[in-house]
């Protein structure tokens, strides 16, 4: 397993495995707490993990958390999504730097999103299993939602949107949480 660097915004990595393949299948390892820490990140942070199933089209996001904001590392073990970060922290190098990423169950890949980063991603398949791996318990009360077609931020999803929950359709834009931020609202 190997960790690359994300340049477009500070402090996020990508974690390719290397996959062994034989007719029976494959082999891989997800997570290797060496190869977390050896990128300055605490593999015990992580305490609590989900998983989520979509289908073709479906759209989660773009969700991130108020307060101390919340760490993740994010796979997609079964389909394929579009993965997209978007990052939300003022004194970061790279504010409002987005990037982009295709995750496969072929690939394996887990994508480390700093606290503070706005996450979302699109099935691309019949059916995806996203696997989420977080850095504490998750607290309702800080979630923070901005919508998925804001102009602002111009995300040009691959599909077109099949379904999205209430939340994520009621979701304010970019810059009314950046205002709630700045009025000191903790959403």
């Amino acid at each position: 397993m190997k960790a690359k660097e994300v340049p477009q915004i500070a402090g996020a990595h990508l974690f390719e495995p290397t996959p062994h393949a034989d007719a029976r299948g494959f082999f891989c390892r997800t997570f290797d707490a060496d190869v977390v820490r050896s990128v300055g990140l605490d593999p015990a942070a992580f305490v609590q993990d989900s998983v989520s199933r979509s289908v073709r089209g479906v759209l989660r996001g773009l969700h991130l958390r108020s307060g101390a904001g919340e760490a993740k590392l994010v796979r997609c073990s079964y389909g394929r999504i579009f993965d997209v970060v978007v990052d939300l922290r003022p004194d970061s190098p790279t504010y409002l730097g987005r990037a982009f990423f295709e995750l496969s169950g072929e690939t394996q890949a887990t994508l480390y999103v700093p606290a503070g980063c706005a996450h979302g991603f699109q099935s691309l398949t019949d059916v995806s299993d996203v696997s989420y791996r977080i850095d504490r318990p998750h607290d309702p009360a800080e979630d923070v939602t901005i919508a998925f077609d804001d102009p602002d931020l111009a995300i040009d999803w691959p599909l077109p949107v099949t379904s999205v929950s209430e939340r994520d359709r009621r979701a304010p834009s970019l810059a009314e949480v950046l205002k709630q931020r700045e009025e000191g609202s903790p959403k």
